[in-house]
Parts: C-alpha cells; sequence; structure tokens
C-alpha cells in the first residue's frame, strides 16, 4: 500500500460529526468496551471514501496494563476501529439492514508506524478498493491528531470483511 494520504485533512471539518456514535452503533454489534469508532467527519459513497475517528483516553480500560507506566494503544484495537468504520461504511452505502453480521475475511500488509498514547485522536480514513453483495476490501490507514496540524501515520492495512 503506498504510504502517501489518500486524505486532504485540510478539506475535512475535523471537528463536525457527520455521523454520529450512536448512528453507527445503530449498524455495529459490538457494544462496551469494543464500541471502537466515536464518529465520522467524512463520509461519501462514491468515491467510497470515509474517515472517522477512535478517541484514545488515560483513562480506558486497557491503560493500566498494556504497557504498565506508559500505555500505548494495541495495534489489534487500531486495527479493529478501522474494520469496525470500514463495516459501518459498507453497509450504509451498500443499503445493507442492520441485523446483517460483518465479519473479519482478512488483513494484508499491515504496518504500524507510529505510537499512539493516550490522550490523543486517532483519525482513520478508509478508501474502499473493491466490493461484491458480501464482501469488501478497503484501504485503511490510522493518523496520530497530534494538535499541531500534523498528522503522522500510525497504522495501514488492507481490510477484507464478509457478510457471515
Amino acid at each position: 500500500m503506498n504510504r502517501d494520504a489518500f486524505i486532504d485533512f485540510d478539506a475535512i471539518d475535523l471537528d463536525r460529526d457527520v455521523v454520529t456514535k450512536a448512528e453507527v452503533l445503530e449498524m455495529l454489534k459490538q457494544r462496551g468496551t469494543f464500541e471502537m469508532v466515536d464518529g465520522l467527519v467524512h463520509f461519501e459513497d462514491e468515491p467510497g471514501l470515509v474517515v472517522g475517528y477512535k478517541n484514545v483516553r488515560s483513562g480506558d480500560w486497557w491503560t493500566s496494563d498494556h504497557i504498565p507506566g506508559r500505555p500505548l494503544f494495541p495495534g489489534v484495537m487500531m486495527i479493529e476501529s478501522a474494520a469496525q468504520m470500514c463495516t459501518y461504511h459498507f453497509m450504509r452505502s451498500q443499503k445493507m439492514p442492520p441485523e446483517t453480521f460483518v465479519g473479519f475475511g482478512g488483513l494484508d500488509d499491515v504496518r504500524f508506524r507510529a505510537k499512539v498514547e493516550p490522550d490523543c485522536r486517532l483519525l482513520i480514513a478508509g478508501r474502499l478498493q473493491r466490493h461484491r453483495r458480501s464482501m469488501f476490501i478497503y484501504d485503511a490507514k490510522g493518523y496520530v491528531d497530534a494538535g499541531d496540524g500534523q498528522y503522522p501515520v500510525a497504522f495501514e492495512a488492507t481490510i477484507r470483511g464478509v457478510i457471515v
């Protein structure tokens, strides 16, 4: 996967949700500690582009155990956040009924490039690569909002989802 950004952050209002967490939860099945999408700030059916975020907080359940004294947001949770966001985008853009269940179909080309530490916002961008009625493939990238207008790449992956 190309490391270049496929989203222009200057063209998006990162402080305005276009889809709220409550709306995401209307379609996704994960609850409690596995609610990994806090909102979406950009949504396009075509060309299949979505940008969301996960607020990484110092009081989150994993912080005391995932590297005590130096909490790092686990890579698997970064990927889970991206997978949930891509699932929401797929289900909504394909007009799937909310009872549809989408599971992981696979991951390719996963790389972790920057640390994600509390307190920050992990921005996640997904771009639809291809889909059929029962599956999808998205390129996904996570960016750490450093608060200074810089968005270093935290991870990148190709995510496959399948209707189960």
